[in-house]
């Protein structure tokens, strides 16, 4: 069975809202919603587990009853860091709702990243079962330039070496918890994401192309653009 954990512990504290960004609104619906009806609604998705803070559990289960999310299996609580809010919820599946973690796969998404797709959660499951995990990834589409400590540029990237790594990030059940159990006896806790925290136990990552329009809402110009492109694509133009 695949499962996926959707990782909504923001605070908002980029987005300048008194409301963690996770239960902003678009089209009168809460992001994390969006997402989570994604991966509810995709045929090859068995569960879905939401780690969230645990002041906000509670409105958690409420959208979950108001809007029929059947598959999400249980709302956890989150972690100081986002690494060890991901540990939650891995742990969860592992412990409670996984009979064969040598073959489940567990999909990591944020829960504010609502522009997936069900062609891009078929392609990474797929990626996944060819190669042992998937990486959401777009192509770099700007310059990348190195600086030292006083900003002056001492070199640049090839850029078409270069992708931008998004979710979501998918891996085997057994391998994921196994790292993130040795991270957290090592005390490594706040890996940037777990493409970052798997490559470091020396995982060999592999990935899945998505458009750069898979966004991570993190600032008032992401939650526009979000809205931008769901009217779009409301209206049937492709984006």
């Amino acid at each position: 069975m695949n499962y996926a954990v959707i990782f909504a512990g923001g605070i908002g504290s980029r987005m300048g809202s008194s409301v963690p960004k996770q239960f902003l609104e678009v089209d009168g619906k809460p992001i994390l919603v969006h997402v989570a009806e994604k991966f509810s609604s995709h045929p090859l998705i068995g569960g879905i587990v939401i780690a969230s803070k645990e002041e906000y559990i509670g409105k958690c289960l409420e959208l979950i009853r108001r809007y029929g999310l059947k598959k999400v299996v249980n709302v956890i609580p989150g972690g100081l860091t986002g690494q060890e809010t991901i540990y939650n919820g891995v742990r969860e599946v592992y412990l409670n709702h996984s009979a064969n973690p040598d073959r489940d796969i567990v999909l990591i998404h944020d829960g504010v990243r609502p522009l997936i797709t069900e062609e891009l959660i078929t392609e990474s499951i797929a990626c996944t079962e060819r190669n042992g995990n998937s990486i959401a990834v777009s192509n770099a589409i700007e310059t990348v330039i190195r600086v030292d400590g006083s900003g002056t540029v001492t070199g640049t990237v090839d850029r078409s070496e270069c992708r931008n790594a998004k979710a979501p990030q998918c891996f085997f059940l057994k391998e994921l918890w196994e790292v993130h159990s040795r991270a957290k006896e090592d005390g490594v806790t706040n890996a940037i994401d777990t493409a970052t925290l798997m490559s470091m136990y020396g995982c060999k990552l592999h990935t899945t192309p998505c458009g750069p329009e898979n966004i991570k809402i993190t600032t008032p110009g992401d939650y526009y653009m979000f809205q931008a492109i769901y009217e779009a694509r409301k209206r049937g133009e492709v984006l």
